[in-house]
């Protein structure tokens, strides 16, 4: 049981890591991230966060 109080934190770290590294990709595409759906001027190119997708113009 005490080991889980120190996988908690890693797999928290592991999870933020991840969700910047899709952050910064969509930006060095050329997109941005929005929550919900792209404007009508945009498309969708991939997502940023569970909740975020990514957008180019």
């Amino acid at each position: 049981m005490k080991i889980l109080f120190l996988l908690f934190p890693l797999i928290l770290l592991l999870v933020q890591s991840s969700s910047s590294e899709r952050k910064t990709g969509c930006r060095q595409r050329g997109g941005y991230c929005t929550y919900g759906r792209c404007n009508f001027t945009a498309r969708h190119t991939g997502r940023c966060t569970r909740y975020s997708v990514c957008c180019k113009r």
